[in-house]
């Protein structure tokens, strides 16, 4: 199973200016210098093996959207920015694929705000005739957001000029459901208007989506809820947009959780891989690198003996679980 991530930025696109291109390709350019290309036996090598990934690579600059591979049944959690890239991304494919294969695409949305249903009118499979197109969510006003933000002034395509078969489904909270041969669960998150956290399960493998989540003091009784929704997952994608001073003091009520809670909910509840995730927008790649770091070193000194592991998303990351 792969999971790959399409958009991983918080509350807004980030910004890629001339200064920071700039600033990458000295950083280089003086690394090749001091090192040149020693042993290696190309450039792409010396990029992949010397450069860090602040210099070498970008952590992106698109709002929440990952994709979960499932044959011809694409699930997807939220619908931001990076949903227009992997809308483009399934259209090249199929243009290059013999004969006709009508796709469908199952999105979950964790809540109603913005940055997490921007990319849908951008969204090209559901301008396309035959492609299938279900959303899911936990808010009554599910249909009504979507179609709302493209109604006039805010776009100039109504969502019921779309040619694709688009359905809208409320789920219940109460309910566990079957869709695409996953195994569904949800659950209410701490944020402003309320957000919910999935849980997917398939074939003995379990990924958690849980973005926009704010825990507060409730964290450290013995029966919090997130602890078992977490437990076990092979992969956690866990909301970690703010530093714990950020998260319990500057923005505390914001909605949003730190890296250094997320590893010691993840230990707790015995996840294999930690994926920090919905990014700082305004926080450059130097430093997330910076704080992908710390996270890593709090987790050697939270639980040395641990063998949970931490990513920080990125825009185009590849996990496989």
């Amino acid at each position: 199973m792969r999971v790959r991530f399409w958009g991983t930025r918080g509350s807004l696109p980030s910004t890629v200016t001339h200064e920071h291109v700039r600033r990458k390709i000295v950083a280089a350019i003086r690394e090749f210098q001091k090192n040149g290309l020693r042993q290696h036996e190309s450039i792409e090598e010396f990029v992949d093996a010397e450069l860090p990934f602040s210099v070498a690579g970008s952590y992106g600059c698109n709002t929440s959207c990952v994709e979960i591979e499932n044959q011809d049944e694409h699930i997807i959690c939220d619908a931001g920015a990076g949903l227009r890239d992997l809308g483009q991304h399934v259209v090249r494919s199929a243009a290059h694929r013999a004969g006709e294969r009508q796709e469908i695409f199952h999105i979950f949305l964790s809540h109603l705000h913005w940055d997490h249903i921007q990319g849908f009118p951008f969204f090209v499979p559901a301008y396309i005739p035959g492609y299938r197109i279900h959303v899911y969510g936990f808010h009554d006003e599910l249909q009504e957001a979507l179609t709302t933000q493209q109604d006039a002034p805010h776009f100039p395509v109504p969502l019921k000029s779309m040619k694709a078969d688009i359905r809208f489904t409320v789920l219940d909270l109460e309910r566990e459901c079957r869709i695409a041969g996953f195994t569904v669960r949800g659950i209410k998150q701490n944020h402003p208007g309320a957000s919910y956290g999935y849980s997917f399960e398939k074939e003995g493998k379990k990924i958690v989506y849980s973005t926009d989540c704010e825990h507060k003091s409730e964290v450290d009784d013995e029966e919090y809820p997130f602890v078992e929704f977490f437990r076990n997952a092979d992969l956690l994608i866990y909301d970690a947009q703010y530093n714990l001073k950020e998260a319990i003091h500057t923005k505390e009520d914001w909605g949003h959780s730190s890296n250094l809670v997320g590893v010691e909910l993840a230990v707790r509840a015995g996840v294999k891989r930690l994926c920090l995730y919905h990014n700082e927008p305004t926080s450059d790649d130097w430093a997330l690198d910076a704080f992908f770091e710390d996270t890593r070193r709090y987790l050697a000194i939270h639980e040395s003996s641990s063998t949970l592991e931490v990513l920080l998303a990125y825009d185009g990351l590849i996990v496989e679980v």
